[in-house]
């Protein structure tokens, strides 16, 4: 499971158990101060037996030993050992774990699914005039072949991260896989003009086969990966998406170019983009059903060697809910959050009616933009994943990419229509390297502040404000080019943007989630079971744990 889930499991298994620190803190007391009941226990002893205690304590190797390895401290607050039922917990020695090669197929395999799942998201939008010229219908009516997307997200979003949780990732990943593989193959009998409906209803499926892929990234790398490369095959996962939208602005408009007057070639070169992808889609299912499991034999680390051996029955997936909006600073962030990636979400699906609105007959250079915009993306996203491992600045990290979204929005929207369209790649580039690279940022901040919340429910909250806020912001900002220009729909876009950054410097950073991985001020946490999450206070209420506090959690280092 997610990090925060994994700290919450092991301290309902280990309540109680001291951390290294405080082991520490009470050795030294005991070397100043022989307890009573030491001394009580060597009166009992026979004469001439050496006590089992006392102040030589401390030159012994039980209580010399050292702190526990990395990829136990990377995901639990308190050693694997100690509080557990088996004498090999008892005597401190780790579970047993091992790392297994299927781990690299398992991630290309689901990597590659969610790759052809964020293609047939964009192909109708990169090629809107094609589209509706070949089914007789409007803009907006291709737009929703875009928006359909976000809207089947946010209501569905609670079932597939519950069916994620209780019956695991295989499954999960076979409805995803399969329900791609359904809505591709069933485009292919909508290629004439009359059935647009047909297309919809697949386009609908692909949608919801999109809900079972979009969360799974950070379940595949922390079930299958060891703790010292968990971010980084949750981080390619996250690629595999971004990936498929880039090929979506490139492939679409070399596939169907726009031959407005032979609608045959047109219907044969639409029909070549869908079987393509139905064939890819088929294989892609047939190996998810091959390759994916839910968890290896043997975990790949002692996080998830202690999940698997303690009891889940105080996890409550609405009291989490809960939670998390009570928490002032993740409201926040989910507004802001919402604000950037919807906005990422309207540019992307309105991308060709504004570059067709300012230059036209440039259906394939409109599809190399979108291209270069999310290709910059990546990149943006590596480096500040990297930026942001190293600093732990999370909170300044993630404003000063939204302050330079924000530029980068400004310089696109008023360089758009000087009639250069060499230009236009090199703002767009600047305008994704930002807008797309703050997707992880938001992710990471958002585990950040919500400790010890999972993280799958957190990023399913974050990914369902951003659907709201694309649908919303994609309908506004279609009205207003089409009605006026794509200055007036850009400028739109621009005044929300503003409005998250002031909204992002209100955000509160408390590093919790760094602080326990890394035993910062961990000598002022208690972690104390709760039996019911009603008897603490609204403002400590945690899902089956309490974190009681002699001081706040440390915010984030300064440069």
């Amino acid at each position: 499971m997610v990090a925060g889930e994994l700290v919450q499991e092991h301290l309902r298994a280990d309540a109680g158990a001291p951390d290294d620190i405080s082991v520490r803190a009470e050795q030294k007391n005991r070397a100043e101060q022989p307890s009573s009941d030491s001394a009580e226990r060597c009166e009992d002893l026979p004469d001439g037996a050496a006590p089992a205690g006392g102040a030589n304590d401390l030159d012994s190797p039980a209580l010399e030993q050292e702190p526990p390895p990395d990829e136990k401290q990377a995901m639990l607050p308190n050693g694997a050992g100690g509080g557990g039922d088996t004498a090999e917990e008892e005597e401190g020695k780790p579970l047993e774990t091992k790392l297994y090669c299927r781990r690299f197929a398992v991630l290309t395999v689901f990597s590659l699914c969610s790759m052809v799942n964020a293609f047939q998201w964009i192909q109708y939008s990169i090629i809107a005039n094609v589209i509706t010229h070949y089914y007789g219908i409007s803009n907006d009516q291709v737009n929703w072949l875009s928006i359909v997307y976000m809207v089947a997200y946010v209501p569905l979003i609670f079932p597939a991260t519950w069916l994620l949780d209780w019956k695991g990732l295989r499954l999960t990943a076979l409805l995803g896989a399969g329900l791609n593989c359904a809505g591709a193959w069933l485009k292919c009998a909508s290629v004439s003009p009359e059935l647009f409906g047909v297309t919809l209803t697949a386009q609908i499926i692909c949608s919801v086969a999109q809900v079972f892929i979009l969360g799974l990234p950070s379940r595949v790398a922390s079930v299958w990966f060891g703790p010292r490369e968990v971010s980084t095959a949750c981080a390619t996962a996250v690629l595999g998406n971004q990936l498929g939208t880039a090929i979506g602005f490139l492939l679409p408009p070399v596939l169907v170019p726009n031959t407005a007057d032979n609608i045959e070639l047109m219907s044969r070169n639409i029909s070549i983009m869908f079987y393509g992808t139905a064939a890819v889609s088929t294989v892609l299912f047939i190996l998810t059903v091959i390759v994916i499991k839910d968890r290896p034999a043997l975990p790949p680390s002692q996080a998830q060697a202690v999940l698997l051996d303690s009891p889940a029955e105080n996890y409550s997936y609405v009291q989490s809910i809960v939670n998390l909006f009570r928490n002032k600073a993740f409201v926040l962030l989910l507004i802001s959050y919402g604000i950037m990636t919807g906005s990422f979400y309207s540019v992307s699906t309105l991308l060709n009616q504004m570059i067709m609105a300012c230059y036209e007959n440039q259906e394939l250079n409109a599809g190399r933009i979108g291209l270069t915009l999310v290709i910059a993306g990546m990149i943006g996203s590596i480096i500040c994943g990297l930026w942001l491992d190293h600093t732990k600045t999370y909170k300044m990290t993630t404003l000063v990419v939204y302050i330079l979204s924000f530029l980068g929005m400004i310089v696109f929207t008023f360089t758009l229509d000087l009639n250069n369209i060499y230009l236009v790649f090199f703002t767009a580039g600047v305008l994704g390297f930002f807008m797309t690279g703050y997707l992880p940022l938001g992710f990471e901040f958002g585990v950040e502040i919500t400790y010890p919340e999972p993280e799958g429910t957190s990023s399913g909250l974050l990914n369902a404000f951003a659907q709201i806020f694309g649908i919303i912001f994609t309908l506004i900002q279609d009205k207003l080019t089409s009605n006026y220009n794509p200055l007036a729909g850009n400028l739109f876009l621009c005044a929300w943007i503003f409005v998250g950054i002031l909204l992002t410097a209100l955000i509160k950073s408390e590093l919790k989630r760094h602080n326990v991985n890394m035993g910062a001020d961990s000598n002022h946490l208690q972690a104390l079971p709760t039996k019911c999450p009603v008897e603490c206070p609204s403002e400590e209420k945690t899902n089956g744990l309490k974190l009681e506090q002699s001081f706040s959690f440390s915010h984030e280092t300064s440069l």
